[in-house]
C-alpha cells in the first residue's frame, strides 16, 4: 500500500490496556507450549497493529512539524507509552517464568528471551511518571532543535539546510555558516542546557528506583546488551585512542596540506578538497531514479527491494522548512514496510540517505516476512553494520551520482568513516561521564566536552564561534539527548563495516554473501551476528589494528 493511503487511528490506552490484560490472562490460562506461543502469536499480531498507528503518527508528525493534528497524536503517545510498556511487562514476566522456557528459546532464539529478562530489570510502574517526563523532554528538545531558523542573506534556513553551505567549496562562506550555527545554537544554549539537567537528573532518578547506583546500567539494560558490557566498551575506546586517533591526525594533517591552509578551523571539517567535495548531480527525483538503477544492478534481492519502496512511497526526502531535523529509517509492521525519512540538502548527505539509510531498510525488508516481531528484532548495534557497510557496497555506483568526481567521492567517503569513530566514540565517554556524575553543572559538562575533544580530535579549533570554543557543540547532537548510549553502536558497526570493507577489496561476491547472511541473522545478538558474518569482534584485541593495516587509503 502506498504511504499516503495508509489509513490513521489513535490507538488508545484504555484498548490497549484492555487488550494486554486480555492476552496475559490467556497466556497464564494456556497449559501447553504450543498454546502458550499461539497466544504469544497473537499478541505479537496485535502489537504489530498498534505499532503502525503510532509509527504512522511520528512519521506525519516529523514531515510537518506544523500540522496540529500529529502534534497532539505525538503528544498523547509521548503521555501513554508509559503506561503501555507497563503493561507488557506483565506478559513479559509470564513468558520468563513459563515452564515451557525452553520451547520459547527454540522458537524465539536465545536473544529473545534475554532481552525479555532485560527488559523486566528496566522497568518498573514505579517509574511511569519519570518515564512520561522523560519523553516530554525528549519531545521539547526535538521541537526547540526542529524550531532554529537561521536568516542566509534572506533566505530562512533550518539547521539541516545550512549544513549544505558549512561545505562551501569557499573558506568564508563556510566560516559564515559555522558562525551561524554557533550563534543559533548560543541563543537557545541556556533552554538545552536545562532540557539536558532535567534529563539526567530524571534517568538517574528512575535508576535509583530500580536500584541502581546511576544511569550507566539502567542505560545498558534499556539498550539491550546482553554480549558485552561497559569494560568491554572501555576496552574499544582505548583500542581508538591508540590506533585510529592517530591515524585520523594524520589524515587531518594531510588534509590540511591539501587544502593550503595554514592551519584547520571548525569550518574546515566538513571540506576534504580545495575545489570543494563532490556534491551529488541532478535534481531529487533524478538521484532518486540513480539510486533504482543502482540496487537493480547490486543483486537480485536489492532491485527487489528497492522497487518495493520507490512504488509505495516509502520515502520522505525532501528538506522543508517545517520539517524535523535528521534522518531515519523506520518500519511499519502491518505492510512490512520500512520507511526512510530524510532531508535532502544538495550535499552529499544525499547519497548517503540511499546507501546508509537503505542498508536499515533493506535488512527490514529481508526479515519483513519473520513469524513474529522478535525474530525480526536486531540489536542496534548490529542495525548499523547494516547501514555502514552499505555505503561501502554501494560505491562502485557512485559514478550516477558524481560523474566524473566519484573517485574523489570514495575517497572522502572513506576518510569520514575513520574519522567519525573517534568522534562517536568522544560522544560515549560523554555519557559516560556525565551519568556517573549527574549532579554536574552545565559549566563542568561543557569543560568535559572541551577535554575530551582535546583526547579525540587534537587538531580542532573553534576561534570565531564562542559556544562552541566554550564547549557546546554536543549540544547539536540529537542522540545524547534522546538515545544515551546509543552513539557507540555506530562506532562499533563502523569499524565492522571498514572489517567488510577489507573484505571487498579482496572479494566483491564473497563479501557481499555474508553482508546477505548478516542482514538475515534477525533474532541474533551481536557477536552471534558477527559470526554469522565472518567479522572479528570490534572487542577483540588487535582488530582495530589489523583493520587499520588492511585499509587501502
Amino acid at each position: 500500500m502506498k504511504f499516503s493511503e495508509m489509513p490513521y487511528k489513535r490507538v488508545t490506552w484504555e484498548e490497549m490496556g484492555a487488550e494486554i490484560k486480555k492476552y496475559c490472562g490467556q497466556f497464564a490460562q494456556a497449559e501447553t507450549a504450543e498454546a502458550q506461543y499461539q497466544v504469544y502469536k497473537e499478541y505479537s499480531d496485535y502489537v504489530d497493529v498498534c505499532a503502525t498507528q503510532i509509527i504512522l503518527a511520528s512519521i506525519r508528525h516529523g514531515s510537518y512539524m506544523d500540522d496540529a493534528f500529529y502534534e497532539a497524536e505525538n503528544d498523547y503517545y509521548d503521555e501513554i507509552m508509559p503506561l503501555v510498556s507497563n503493561a507488557q511487562m506483565e506478559l513479559s514476566k509470564l513468558l520468563a517464568a513459563s515452564p515451557h522456557r525452553a520451547y520459547f528459546e527454540e522458537k524465539l532464539g536465545r536473544m529473545a528471551l534475554a532481552n525479555i529478562e532485560m527488559s523486566l530489570k528496566a522497568y518498573d510502574e514505579k517509574i511511569i511518571g519519570l518515564a512520561q517526563e522523560e519523553n516530554a523532554l525528549s519531545s521539547r528538545y526535538s521541537k526547540l532543535i526542529a524550531g532554529i531558523k537561521v536568516d542566509w542573506d534572506g533566505e530562512e534556513l533550518n539547521l539541516s539546510l545550512l549544513r549544505k553551505y558549512m561545505m562551501d567549496q569557499d573558506r568564508e562562506v563556510r566560516r559564515k555558516a559555522c558562525v551561524k550555527m554557533d550563534e543559533a545554537l548560543g541563543k537557545v544554549g541556556a533552554q538545552l542546557d536545562e532540557i539536558y539537567d532535567l534529563m539526567v537528573k530524571n534517568r538517574t532518578e528512575q535508576a535509583k528506583k530500580l536500584g541502581y547506583e546511576n544511569y550507566v546500567p539502567l542505560g545498558y539494560l534499556r539498550m539491550q546488551r546482553s554480549c558485552y558490557d561497559q569494560k568491554k566498551v572501555e576496552a574499544f575506546r582505548k583500542q581508538v585512542k591508540q590506533f585510529l586517533v592517530p591515524l585520523a591526525e594524520k589524515m587531518h594533517e594531510e588534509r590540511r596540506k591539501t587544502l593550503g591552509l595554514d592551519k584547520l578551523h571548525f569550518c574546515d571539517e566538513l571540506v576534504h578538497l580545495p575545489q570543494g567535495d563532490p556534491a551529488p548531480i541532478g535534481t531529487m527525483e533524478e538521484i532518486m531514479q540513480n539510486g533504482l538503477k543502482m540496487y537493480s544492478e547490486l543483486s537480485p534481492e536489492t532491485a527487489e527491494f528497492f522497487n518495493f519502496m520507490m512504488e509505495n512511497e516509502l520515502f520522505d526526502v525532501e528538506g522543508r522548512k517545517n520539517k524535523q531535523a535528521g534522518g531515519y529509517m523506520t518500519f511499519l509492521p502491518v505492510y512490512k514496510a520500512p520507511f526512510i525519512y530524510a532531508n535532502f540538502n544538495g550535499t552529499s548527505g544525499d547519497t548517503d540517505v540511499l546507501t546508509h539509510e537503505c542498508g536499515h531498510a533493506f535488512q527490514g525488508y529481508v526479515c519483513r516476512d519473520a513469524e513474529v516481531g522478535a525474530l525480526r528484532e536486531i540489536t542496534m548495534e548490529t542495525a548499523e553494520i547494516h547501514s555502514m557497510s552499505m555505503e561501502f557496497f554501494t560505491e562502485k555506483w557512485m559514478e550516477l551520482f558524481y560523474g566524473d568526481r566519484a573517485e574523489e567521492y570514495r575517497k572522502v567517503h572513506l576518510e569520514e568513516a575513520i574519522y567519525f569513530i573517534p568522534y562517536g566514540c568522544m560522544v560515549d565517554e560523554f555519557q559516560h561521564i556525565v551519568y556517573a556524575n549527574p549532579d554536574m553543572s552545565p559549566a563542568e559538562r561543557r569543560a568535559v566536552w572541551t577535554m575530551l575533544e582535546r583526547e579525540y580530535k587534537p587538531h580542532l579549533d573553534y576561534a570565531g564561534c564562542p559556544f562552541f570554543e566554550a564547549g557546546g557543540y554536543w549540544q547539536r547532537q540529537g542522540h545524547i539527548f534522546g538515545s544515551p548510549f546509543y552513539y557507540i553502536d555506530y562506532c562499533l558497526a563502523q569499524t565492522c563495516a571498514l572489517g567488510f570493507k577489507v573484505k571487498m577489496d579482496e572479494d566483491f561476491e564473497s563479501a557481499w554473501k555474508q553482508y546477505l547472511d548478516l542482514c538475515r541473522a534477525g533474532g541474533k545478538d551481536f557477536e552471534e551476528a558477527l559470526e554469522c558474518a565472518g567479522l572479528p569482534s570490534p572487542f577483540a584485541q588487535g582488530t582495530m589494528e589489523k583493520i587499520v593495516g588492511g585499509l587501502t587509503l
